[in-house]
């Protein structure tokens, strides 16, 4: 049984780890790793793959930047001479990336099976490309393995059959258990002078909160209050950096008191940087879940969440807007410990993967 797994971008790498590793544990799965190159730096992605183990892509097909559209487009021309070269069995995908839908279409009109780990999860914001890429996805893959309980509901209410749909665990979760021994071990704050406990953790990329002049000056303000309180920590993603110093703002940020500006971390670093911090700022994704199952607070900057369950179980806050002046308050609340505790949802137990490669062995092994 041959499965070709997408990554696209570097959260994908993380997922992908602990499902390549469960499927080695198989002499009947033979398991292949297909990098679209959607978001290539040489330096970060050969972190990743050095740190999670990964052996080197057996495709790697380059495809860069663009437009959503130009870069799906692009993918699905060049996955479609793996597919014709390979002929797997199944192809896997993960998230919601554009790699993740490009893959996704080839797959179903060569009429291979399509698996989405992290099926099911939704924002409910259709303006967000990663809404529609998940929408789409779901629609057309014949195994649907979820994180959540929101994500049986959401399939359920998309008429997606029930017989289709596993609930699993978190292979997020699977990484961060499987590597957290190995981060805990590095030196960085050390290197840093710092404490554990005694700093926030700030990231932020999203483009509605990055692309504009307004925004920065708000992140900015942000860093300044919180800076007033606290060390903080900033790995400033490139897209950020760039917007930054296009509109003038590089200097008023560097000149910011107990602000540490740092390059993006790979994924130890980053864990490390996690475990240890008072409280995590953040407008991405996966954060939300890892800082959940860490039990540190995390405040994201979004209107909604496809992760619900890191608000109602975890220890998430969103914050719809960058409005410094609630941003100052609701920070000074979890500083001053009026933070809540959380708990680990269902199923995040590190064995997310394995029940994948159970799944897929006895419905698809010849």
């Amino acid at each position: 049984m041959k499965i070709l797994s997408i990554v696209g971008a570097r959260p994908n790498f993380m997922k992908v780890a602990p499902l390549h590793r469960a499927f080695l544990k198989h002499p009947q799965i033979e398991s292949k790793i297909v990098h679209t190159g959607q978001h290539y730096d040489s330096k970060m992605s050969d972190v990743f793959f050095n740190q999670l183990e990964l052996p080197r892509p057996d495709y790697f097909l380059g495809v860069g930047g663009g437009s959503h559209t130009q870069q799906t487009a692009k993918i699905m021309v060049e996955f479609e001479q793996v597919m014709l070269a390979e002929k797997p069995d199944i192809v896997l995908v993960v998230g919601d990336v554009n790699s993740t839908i490009a893959c996704a279409m080839v797959a179903v009109k060569e009429h291979v099976p399509v698996v989405h780990v992290e099926a099911g999860l939704r924002s409910g914001d259709r303006r967000m490309p990663e809404e529609i890429n998940r929408i789409m996805t779901d629609a057309i893959s014949d195994d649907l393995f979820v994180t959540e309980n929101a994500g049986i509901v959401n399939l359920k209410r998309e008429s997606i059959p029930d017989e289709k749909v596993h609930f699993v665990g978190n292979v997020m979760i699977d990484s961060l258990v499987h590597y957290r021994e190995k981060a805990s071990q590095l030196n960085l704050l050390q290197e840093l002078g710092i404490e554990s406990g005694e700093y926030v953790l700030v990231t932020m990329h999203r483009p509605s909160n990055v692309d504009d002049a307004e925004g920065l000056k708000n992140i900015l303000a942000i860093l300044k209050d919180t800076a007033a309180r606290t060390k903080v920590l900033f790995p400033v993603h490139p897209r950020t950096l760039k917007n930054i110093e296009t509109n003038g703002l590089l200097a008023e940020l560097e000149s910011i008191n107990n602000v540490t500006l740092m390059e993006p971390q790979g994924y130890l670093e980053f864990l490390h940087l996690m475990a240890n911090a008072k409280l995590i700022v953040t407008d991405s994704g996966g954060i939300q879940e890892e800082t959940t199952f860490l039990k540190v607070p995390c405040i994201t900057f979004r209107a909604s969440t496809e992760r619900p369950v890191t608000v109602e179980m975890g220890t998430n806050y969103l914050q719809s807007d960058l409005n410094p002046a609630s941003v100052k308050e609701l920070v000074g609340a979890v500083l001053d410990g009026k933070s809540k505790k959380g708990e680990t949802p269902p199923l995040w137990d590190g064995h997310a993967a394995e029940r994948i490669a159970a799944i897929l062995l006895q419905k698809y092994a010849k």
